[in-house]
C-alpha cells in the first residue's frame, strides 16, 4: 500500500473477487468495532469504544501515526477483516523497533480466501516502506488455527510463554 492510502487489490486462484485492503476510515467504526468483539469474545463492542475513537480522532486529524489499521471490504458493503499494526520498542526475537501485529481478525464467512494473508501483506507494506526489516505477531497457545495461518505466511515461531498475574 502506498504512503497516499491508495487500495491494494489481491486476486487469487482461491477467490471468487478481489480482496480490496485499504487503510481504516472513520465511517469504518461500527464495523471495526463489531470485528474486535468477535476477536476478543470475552468482551463486547463498547470494551473498544475508546481505543476506537482514540485511534480514529489521531486518522481525523491527520497524524502521522506509528501505527496503522488495515481493513477488508466486503463485496456487499461493509468489512470482513481487519489488521492492527503497531511499532513496538521490542518484540521477542527481533532487532530493534518492530512493527507488530496487535490484532488480525477475518470473519468466518471470509476465511480460506485470502483476506488474512491480503491484510498481512498490507502490513508488511507498510513496514517496508518505513525502513522496518521484520514484522512481529503472537497468538495464544491453544489457538493452533492462528498458529498455522501464521507459519503458512512466513513466520517464525521464536518462543512459548506462560503469563502470571495475582491479584493484590
Amino acid at each position: 500500500m502506498s504512503a497516499s492510502g491508495d487500495h491494494e487489490r489481491v486476486r487469487t486462484q482461491r477467490q471468487l473477487h478481489e480482496v480490496i485492503v485499504r487503510q481504516l476510515k472513520p465511517s469504518d467504526r461500527e464495523e471495526w468495532l463489531r470485528l474486535l468483539a468477535q476477536l476478543y469474545a470475552t468482551t463486547s463492542e463498547a470494551d473498544h469504544v475508546a481505543s476506537v475513537d482514540a485511534f480514529i480522532a489521531r486518522v481525523q486529524h491527520e497524524e502521522l501515526l506509528p501505527s496503522a489499521v488495515f481493513v477488508t471490504e466486503r463485496p456487499e458493503g461493509g468489512l470482513c477483516g481487519f489488521l492492527e499494526l503497531s511499532v513496538r520498542n521490542y518484540a521477542e526475537g527481533c532487532t530493534g523497533e518492530t512493527p507488530y501485529i496487535e490484532s488480525w481478525f477475518v470473519d468466518v464467512d471470509y476465511r480460506g480466501r485470502a483476506v488474512g494473508r491480503a491484510l498481512v501483506e498490507a502490513a508488511e507494506n507498510w513496514a517496508r516502506e518505513r525502513g522496518h526489516t521484520e514484522l512481529a505477531s503472537d497468538t495464544e497457545l491453544d489457538n493452533t488455527a492462528s498458529q498455522s495461518a501464521h507459519r503458512a505466511l512466513g513466520f517464525e515461531e521464536v518462543e512459548r510463554t506462560v503469563h502470571f498475574r495475582k491479584s493484590l
